[in-house]
């Protein structure tokens, strides 16, 4: 049989009604589907499409996604953090979009556009206007009226809600919008992972009380793990500190990646994860006695525990250091364990430390009359306002026994100190470390894991700072004013492509999740030019996929095959289909999951169906 023929009839086979790839999740209104299908389910020939690839990263690229987003000419730099998104880049762009704006949709909040540009004294209102620092870029029009260029929009909103909302029986409202966002940052960097001009989808709750804002904060908690799991994301939801923003709750969300800038720590046997600077860190063990005697022991160039301990031929958990902080309330030695670092958001926390700083050279050599690297919490000068110097111990070290220490004196340490018979129990023992792999979990279900994370969303309870700073009310059912409650919920949406990227790729290029790959197959024909059949079935499968609703991406370029293969690999397109004579000639397509090694030859009869199957279970193989 002709293959053009037999071609016809293998597909001919499938009713393409049957065939149609619905959506992920049913209920999707119908502005949802206009804008989350914008530039993005429409099929395309590559000869028709915009794209350039390179073989090297330019030379200031400092991470893997900033690399392969320039290779693949997804993006391109104008300035320093502020980038053009080419068509690649903004198909992949438009469905991380599109998929927040379903799931937020179908959580019930509802969408607005707020202005870019905004005014002065809506700032002023809140104290932010200085408070915000070098970020906020402020901008004069001709009437030199001050404005800036939108960071975050809690302002807006609030003013909007306090214009809009008059009553309780108006609430709970959630408004969201997905909008640029500008922040001046001094270093920008990694690409869109941390630049000056970013796309983010925020959104702001309002409340008659407290429990309901809880009961929102759980809503928008939930929505954002079914929107990371959409995405096809390894995540993490941690707890963390409320920051600028403010507020009495708040999670970060963490697409995990060794390139992340946090910390994060988790419990691989349960739902327990936070941010190194929040997580407590429990210290289980108790304080055993006494078994050495205290000595001095010469150390005449070691300064740091690891090299103390070196040279005693002892493990580092034996050693403590001591960190000199100054605050408004008085001097103050924070006692850790050699191998342990303080941790600055826990000890600000305590009372009087709100404004603790390190202390200088100076400054401890007048309180402890020795220089740093030496320090200890045994008799300190007693001639330099020692009467101010408090001791905070970590909870590890304040269950240590027989331990060293710096003697307070040039080139020499103490061995086997103890409290209660050396030197007094601290002033304060307390949480002040950052926790280490292998502590205790705080939920108790195991123990802790590190790993490193890239924020890409933040959830947080407000409470009623911005509301009451903007006299935002309403009426409650006794008719009296009340301060409305507020929720505050970010993603960075173009922060997540990068983040997607750092988490997904190998020394070929991008393997995009399934659910926001800028093409979801590639169709590569070997010399259509040449073999009318190659082209034949190539129109065929293109003309089946696209009907069924595929987002497929037809290689006419007519290239060498190794350059299609190298581009497709590059790219990321999850499901590649290469058409050759020989396969033809066996009645078969060669088909290769980006995410194998391997490819495998598929009948032609009944491949459009078998692909499509494939492409509604999502398979990630």
């Amino acid at each position: 049989m002709h293959i053009m023929q037999a071609a016809e009839n293998l597909f001919a086979v499938e009713p393409l009604a049957s065939l149609a790839v619905m959506p992920a999740q049913a209920g999707i209104s119908l502005h949802s589907a206009i804008f989350s299908s914008i530039d993005v389910n429409t099929p395309m020939r590559l000869s028709q499409f915009h794209i350039n690839t390179y073989k090297e990263s330019p030379s200031d690229a400092e991470v893997i996604s900033q690399k392969l987003m320039l290779r693949t000419s997804m993006i391109r730099k104008l300035s320093g953090g502020i980038y053009t998104w080419a068509p690649l880049g903004l198909r992949v762009l438009r469905k991380v979009e599109g998929i927040v704006r379903e799931e937020m949709n179908r959580a019930g909040a509802l969408e607005v556009l707020m202005p870019a540009v905004q005014p002065k004294e809506l700032w002023d209102e809140t104290g932010r206007w200085e408070k915000f620092g070098p970020q906020l870029l402020k901008i004069k029009d001709r009437a030199d009226r001050e404005f800036c260029f939108g960071p975050t929009h809690e302002e807006v909103i609030t003013d909007f809600a306090r214009q809009e909302l008059k009553s309780y029986k108006q609430l709970p409202k959630n408004f969201y919008q997905i909008q640029m966002k500008f922040r001046d940052e001094i270093r920008p960097r990694f690409g869109v992972m941390r630049s000056r001009e970013f796309l983010m989808k925020d959104a702001y709750s309002f409340h008659s009380n407290e429990p309901d804002l809880a009961r929102e904060y759980q809503n928008m908690f939930d929505t954002y793990g079914r929107i990371f799991t959409r995405l096809g994301l390894k995540f993490r939801a941690v707890q963390a500190d409320t920051g600028a923003i403010g507020g009495s709750a708040s999670h970060e969300f963490h697409v995990l990646a060794s390139s992340g800038e946090d910390g994060l720590a988790y419990c691989e046997n349960s739902d327990f994860a936070a941010n190194v600077e929040m997580a407590e860190a429990i210290c289980m063990a108790t304080r055993a006695p006494a078994s050495g005697v205290m000595e001095k022991v010469s150390t005449p160039k070691q300064t740091t525990c690891a090299d103390v301990a070196a040279l005693l031929g002892l493990s580092i958990e034996k050693t403590v250091k001591a960190v000199a902080v100054v605050a408004a309330s008085g001097f103050y030695l924070v006692l850790v364990r050699g191998d342990h670092q303080v941790n600055d958001i826990k000890l600000a926390k305590l009372p009087g430390l709100a404004d603790f700083r390190l202390a200088t050279e100076a400054e401890v050599r007048q309180f402890i009359g020795c220089p740093p690297g030496f320090i200890g919490p045994i008799n300190p000068n007693p001639a330099n306002s020692a009467d101010n110097l408090r001791i905070i111990s970590d909870r590890t070290v304040a269950a240590m026994s027989d331990f060293v220490c710096g003697a307070n004196e040039p080139k020499f340490h103490l061995q086997n100190v103890n409290f209660g018979r050396d030197l007094p129990e601290p002033y304060l023992v307390a949480d002040v470390r950052n926790v280490v792999a292998g502590d205790v979990s705080p939920d108790g279900k195991g123990t802790l894991t590190l790993a490193r994370g890239i924020e890409v969303g933040h959830v947080f309870q407000l409470g009623q700072k911005y509301a009451e700073a903007m006299q935002a009310s309403v009426l409650d059912d006794q008719q009296k004013s009340v301060t409305m409650w507020m929720g505050c919920y970010g993603i960075g949406v173009s922060r997540i492509v990068a983040s997607a990227i750092e988490q997904n790729h190998d020394d070929a290029g991008i393997i995009w999740p399934e659910s926001i790959a800028p093409f979801e197959v590639v169709l590569l024909p070997m010399n259509p030019q040449a073999s009318e059949p190659v082209q034949a079935a190539t129109d065929l499968l293109y003309q089946q996929l696209t009907k069924a609703g595929v987002d497929v991406l037809l290689d006419d370029r007519g290239l060498r095959a190794g350059v299609m293969f190298n581009d497709a690999d590059l790219i990321g397109i999850p499901h590649r289909v290469v058409i050759g004579d020989k396969g033809l000639a066996a009645g078969q397509f060669e088909y290769r999951h980006r995410r194998t090694s391997q490819a495998e030859n598929v009948a032609c009869e009944g491949f459009s169906a078998w692909l499509i199957a494939r492409l509604q279970q999502g398979s990630e193989v």
